[in-house]
């Protein structure tokens, strides 16, 4: 039932990396990275602003969440660059996949909370907010080395839209303000348009033939992000001894296929396109089956 439950919540992404492969020859190579950049400049940091700000933050929860999942993006971006062997010569273009081994679907992970039978949604809101910032500290730092001197690569850190998106949204939601309905509205719009745009576009850019045939490169990052951040989790959570609630909303976090900001980050930066695609698509594709069994898990051990 967990298993029907969770597919057909990723069935609308499925759906929408397929209509972008249908459509891929209905426009140019450059409307491709055009609606790439838009989503880079402007739609996803509206809907990372929205999904921070709007739901409130207490301190006590990021001195209990915050530290474990800082914990555990630190520790997939460790084991990702295991794959730096196997990957292309250009560091950025290893950046723009590396990425991939640490980051996290939000609106999956909202969709797959609601499979549990007691679900955090609360704490899972407090994890994103806490992990958003530094996913991005951690993949624009890798995107922006050797593009110029240390003051060039900290500026592109400082004015990375995703950062200032994720940072003002975390503020707002620590302060407990609540943006005016009418100032929210054409945010949650903007917003909504994101992960649809983002999803189309990972199917216009994908090499779908590559997509079944995961060499070490790719098998080591999807690895990493699908098998060894959620096995690592649960383990240290049942060692600890870890409150139920709070192991649930870690092992959930840790297991979530890799964000396809990815694809649209790795691209506002020059990455190569194709190869960050192709590995958002094959870790949520991998996701449905992964997923599904660590929330059966979680449900057994938690």
């Amino acid at each position: 039932m967990v298993f029907v439950a969770i597919l057909v919540g990723l069935l609308p992404s499925f759906l929408m990396v397929g209509l972008g492969g249908l459509v891929r020859n209905r426009l140019s190579v450059n409307a491709w990275q055009g609606l790439d950049k838009l989503n880079f400049e402007i739609l996803f940091p509206t809907l990372i602003f929205v999904a921070a700000s709007q739901r409130p933050i207490a301190l006590r929860d990021i001195f209990s969440i915050g530290p474990a999942v800082w914990a555990i993006l630190t520790a997939g971006l460790c084991f990702g660059y295991l794959a730096r062997r196997f990957g292309p010569d250009s560091f950025l273009d290893f950046a723009g996949a590396w990425q991939t081994a640490w980051r996290f679907n939000t609106a999956l992970a909202f969709v797959a909370v609601t499979t549990l039978s007691n679900p955090p949604i609360g704490e899972l809101a407090v994890a994103v907010g806490m992990a958003i910032p530094v996913a991005n500290v951690f993949a624009v730092s890798a995107l922006s080395r050797g593009s110029g001197s240390l003051v060039q690569t900290l500026k592109k850190v400082a004015t990375n839209p995703f950062l200032i998106a994720s940072v003002s949204g975390v503020i707002v939601g620590l302060s407990g303000i609540s943006i005016p309905a009418p100032l929210l509205a054409p945010l949650e719009m903007i917003a909504q348009a994101a992960i649809p745009v983002a999803l189309i576009s990972v199917g216009a850019t994908m090499n779908w033939g590559a997509l079944a045939k995961l060499d070490r490169f790719s098998g080591i990052l999807c690895a990493t992000k699908l098998v060894i951040l959620p096995a690592l989790t649960m383990g240290s959570c049942v060692l600890l001894g870890t409150d139920p609630v709070l192991a649930t909303t870690l092992t959930l976090f840790a297991c979530m296929p890799t964000a396809s900001a990815s694809h649209v980050l790795a691209a506002g930066f020059g990455a190569d396109r194709t190869l960050s695609a192709t590995l958002v698509a094959q870790s949520t594709l991998l996701g449905a089956v992964t997923l599904p069994v660590w929330i059966t898990l979680i449900e057994l051990v938690f």
